[in-house]
């Protein structure tokens, strides 16, 4: 029975660094897991329940003004066109009346338009109320989901359904861990850093398989994890960043007690980091790629030389990923902007008010951080694909070995 081959130099120095980071990882995500307690609040209603129903009609009638209503000359006006909508709930036996909101007219919702009524039973003081929720969407957002899973594995094969797989596992620690765990007070930092790392852990082994270039994207991707957390710590603090520049982290802040405190800016935080996750990501693995890549191609190729090499595709890298989270951005905040323009606030206070300087300050430091995850990267697996063993060297000059060579590192590599 033969001896089992001992790791070479390199194995051992990566699992040296990983396996204490993976460990820590798992303490951490051990630590700050949360306890499972449901959040409680008097100011909501406990009690309600939502119910899909099916729509049987639909029709116009005049209803009173409200704020909703209010004309850009800022009155309101007595009367409205308001939709009255008739639905039977799922499992009942008779129909019910709700107002749907302003924007929904009946031709919006004809007989047999799926929605969601909210449901107040009746106490001994009040009776039994029905309140118009949303449109139900499910079974469009289904069809979308599988139809983009379709595209990933037809034109990804295995390697995109484990990426599927990997992104099930992603949104799975996102709402099993970091969710509750903000919403019971863990620190916001810690938990969107130990989330988004043990995400990574998971993401990019499964989709990329084990081997030293899967490795070296992921200390970069860590890294990357690391300077991001760090700056946008600093900003948050500098810049007076509280979180609570919407009226959506104003009402959480209420429903969970957070107004005094540093929980709405962990919040922050924790999305700063959360958000550049995906793009941190793709750099990574692309620049540690295109070094294995450029070593399969020149075998004797150097350190600095494959550093270098590889940095002028990062920096093409870049141009492209900073346009892309600029308009990422841009588009995702296209009705913010357009009501700052409505305000006609000067530049610099437009810049400098707390919704906009928040979402100024995502976007820069998790591109700071993208930026700089992209030479430590490609320093690393420059050195990591260097360092091994020396079959590259030998198979210099043998060109018709060059595509062999390179399965073989991608392989034990």
């Amino acid at each position: 029975m033969g001896a089992v081959p001992r790791p070479d130099r390199v194995t051992a120095l990566l699992t040296a660094i990983l396996l204490p980071l993976a460990l820590a990882t798992a303490g951490a995500l051990v630590a700050l897991w949360p306890s499972g307690e449901r959040q409680v609040t008097a100011v909501l209603a406990e009690e309600a329940a939502y119910v899909p129903a099916r729509v049987d009609g639909a029709r116009a009638e005049a209803c009173e003004g409200t704020d909703e209503d209010r004309l850009p000359d800022g009155t309101v006006p007595e009367t409205v066109t308001c939709t009255r909508v008739t639905a039977t709930p799922a499992g009942a036996t008779s129909s019910v009346e709700v107002w749907a909101p302003a924007t929904v007219t009946p031709d919006d919702v004809p007989p047999g338009t799926r929605i969601v009524l909210a449901h107040y039973p009746a106490t001994p003081t009040e009776p039994e109320v029905w309140i118009w929720q949303d449109v139900e969407r499910t079974l469009p957002l289904a069809a979308l989901t599988i139809a983009f899973g379709l595209v990933v594995v037809a034109v990804a094969g295995l390697r995109g359904l484990r990426a599927l797989v990997g992104l099930a596992l992603a949104f799975g620690v996102i709402g099993a861990f970091m969710l509750p765990a903000l919403l019971e007070g863990r620190d916001g930092l810690l938990v969107g850093l130990v989330g988004s790392a043990a995400i990574m852990f998971v993401v990019l082994y499964l989709a990329h398989g084990f081997s030293r270039r899967t490795t070296t994207a992921l200390l970069g991707t860590l890294a990357g994890l690391g300077l991001t957390a760090g700056l946008g710590a600093l900003v948050a603090r500098a810049a007076h960043l509280t979180g609570l520049a919407t009226e959506e982290s104003y009402r959480l802040a209420m429903y969970t007690g957070q107004l005094d405190g540093d929980g709405l800016r962990g919040v922050f935080l924790c999305g700063v980091v959360l958000a550049g996750l995906g793009v941190l990501n793709d750099v990574t693995i692309t620049q540690a790629s295109a070094v294995w890549e450029l070593r399969a191609a020149d075998p004797t190729a150097g350190r600095r030389a494959l550093f270098w090499r590889g940095m002028r595709i990062g920096r093409d890298h870049i141009a492209s990923t900073v346009y892309t989270i600029a308009f990422a951005y841009a588009g995702a905040a296209l009705p913010v902007l357009l009501l700052l323009e409505v305000y006609g606030l000067p530049l610099a206070q437009t810049v400098g008010s707390g919704q906009f300087a928040e979402e100024i300050a995502r976007t820069l430091v998790g591109s700071i951080g993208l930026v700089l995850a992209i030479p430590l990267t490609t320093l690393i697996a420059a050195v990591v694909v260097t360092a091994g063993p020396a079959h590259g060297r030998r198979a210099a000059g043998a060109g018709s070995h060059l595509h062999g060579l390179a399965v073989l590192d991608d392989v034990v590599g």
